[in-house]
Order: structure tokens, then C-alpha cells, then sequence
């Protein structure tokens, strides 16, 4: 049950009162941020809480038992709150948010009402919007291991034990092509396609999955990426980048001889056994049926 502090009670009972919504956004990276639908900035609880940012709220649901619920906040970008950028490169996905109602005549009178996680996240025309789901979506994730002949561990995790330092490389960018292409330097001691299904992290922190790896005659490297820079990036900003994995049993045997920590099933029978029939050609002998 929710205890709404005396100070917050007496003010409610009144014939006029004088709340609004404020939210505290905490990253995953432990930035934390305020906004409030109130036209001053607010300060409680140790955060201020930002009136720029045209935070507003849609109408929500309250549900009893463990029913996943979700409502929305809206708002526009400002530097001194939101960028595109940070919503476009995923530094708000999964963030923490804590919905107060608080009298903004006295800011110290205020109640949590309740904790939601970002979810699904739209932008359009200098605005965005944001689903907040409630902490029971997370019930609804599966959990376990999937029976898969691909390996359903992270390169170079704690599952995978691969050491990661012996798989990467460094280097700067010397030419922009477009959003998706560079052309790179510090890579030219690596073979082609090295680096399919890496992932390259620049020095601020921007991480892109890697689709192609090409290096031409002339010793020049070129990076394409799965999708399109977010953030713009100029010649001479540095990088890191690590090998990919397709994650297949060849690979991990033949490229970085860590079979022994495979984390797939190589020899789960596929849907083309499973439909097939007995005949005349194939021993159905209970034996195994990869060597």
C-alpha cells in the first residue's frame, strides 16, 4: 500500500491544489536526469527536475496482480535535456523511471507513484516518445537456454572465455563515404572480412555492429556497418573493433579454437530429420546421427 506523506495529504484534501508530474530518468550508465510537465524547474530528493524539456504525460491504466502495464511520456529534444542522438544510440534503452506526484508550491510535499522501465521509443519532427513499461514485463522474457545448434553466448563473455584483447584491433578514420561506410586506418594487418560481425566502438562510447570488412589491393581498409551512424564522425576519430562471430561450431573451432566452450548444440537434429521417414537408404538405428 502507498503512504502519502501527511504534508501531500492535507494539500490533496483541499478544493484546489497545485501538483504536477515530475520523472527521474536513471540511465544504465548511472547518469541521472529530471523533467517535470511544470513551466518552472523543480528540486526534491536530491535531483533537479527539468521544466524545458515539454515532458507530458498519456492517460494510464492501473492493473492489479502481475499484468504488464504500459502507458507514455512525450516531450521534445533540447541539449540541455534530451538529444536525438543519445534515444537514437540506445543510452536510454532500458533506463529506470520514477513518476512522482509533487506540489509544486512546495516541492518537499511529494509521492512516488510509480516505477516504470523505458521501452519502445519513436522520433519524429524534433519530438519523441516513449513507452513506459512496468517492471512485470520482465516476467513475460524468456528465460533458460533455447536448444539451438548456434551458440547462444556473447564473444568474449564469461560463458564464451574467450580473451577478447587477442581479437581486437585499433585504428582512426580517414575517410567518411556516407552514414553506413569509412575508410579506416590501423587495420591494414588484418585479412578481410576479419572483422564481419564485429563490433566497433568509438572513443566516445558509440558502438555499431559491423557488417563488412574489406581490404583492397592498394592496403586501404573499408568498415560497412549493419545500419546507418547515428552520430556523425569526422576523419581522425579513433576506434576499436573486435573480430565476429557467426556463431557456428566451425567457426568457433576452426577460427578461434574455443570449441571446448561451445555454448550451442552442433548436433541437435534439424527440421529436415525431424520430417523426414524411414526408407531404404538411411539406418534408423538409435544411432548417432552426426559423427
Amino acid at each position: 500500500m502507498k503512504t502519502v506523506p501527511a504534508g501531500l495529504a492535507e494539500h490533496l484534501a483541499q478544493e484546489t491544489t497545485t501538483t504536477c508530474h515530475a520523472w527521474r530518468v536513471t540511465r544504465r550508465d548511472g547518469a541521472v536526469l529530471g523533467f517535470t510537465e511544470h513551466d518552472h524547474d523543480l528540486a526534491f530528493d536530491g535531483t533537479t527536475f527539468l521544466a524545458a524539456s515539454g515532458f507530458s504525460a498519456s492517460e494510464a491504466e492501473a492493473a492489479t496482480g502481475l499484468s504488464a502495464g504500459a502507458d507514455e511520456v512525450a516531450g521534445g529534444f533540447s541539449n540541455a535535456a534530451i538529444r536525438e542522438q543519445d534515444l537514437a544510440t540506445g543510452r536510454y534503452d532500458g533506463a529506470r523511471v520514477e513518476l512522482f506526484l509533487v506540489n509544486w508550491a512546495a516541492a518537499d510535499q511529494h509521492v512516488l507513484l510509480n516505477v516504470r522501465e523505458i521501452g519502445e521509443v519513436s522520433r519524429a519532427g524534433g519530438q519523441f516518445r516513449a513507452e513506459l513499461r512496468s517492471l512485470a514485463h520482465r516476467l513475460s522474457q524468456p528465460q533458460g537456454r533455447v536448444y539451438n545448434r548456434r551458440c547462444d553466448a556473447s564473444l568474449g563473455d564469461a560463458r564464451c572465455g574467450l580473451d577478447l584483447d587477442l581479437w581486437r584491433g585499433e585504428g582512426a578514420v580517414i575517410a567518411v563515404k556516407d552514414a553506413s561506410r569509412i575508410v579506416v586506418s590501423g587495420l591494414g594487418g588484418f585479412a578481410s572480412d576479419f572483422f564481419r560481425q564485429g563490433v566497433l566502438t568509438f572513443a566516445g562510447g558509440v558502438a555499431v555492429d559491423v557488417d563488412a570488412h574489406e581490404k583492397s589491393a592498394d592496403g586501404s581498409v573499408e568498415l560497412t556497418f549493419w545500419l546507418p551512424l547515428e552520430e556523425p564522425v569526422a576523419a581522425g576519430d579513433t576506434f576499436t573493433v573486435t573480430a565476429g562471430c557467426d556463431k557456428s561450431f566451425a567457426t568457433c573451432k576452426r577460427r578461434f579454437a574455443n570449441h571446448l566452450n561451445f555454448r550451442g548444440f552442433p548436433h541437435v537434429p534439424g527440421a529436415d530429420f525431424a520430417y523426414s521417414y524411414a526408407d531404404g537408404e538411411r539406418v534408423h538405428d538409435g544411432g548417432p546421427i552426426f559423427q
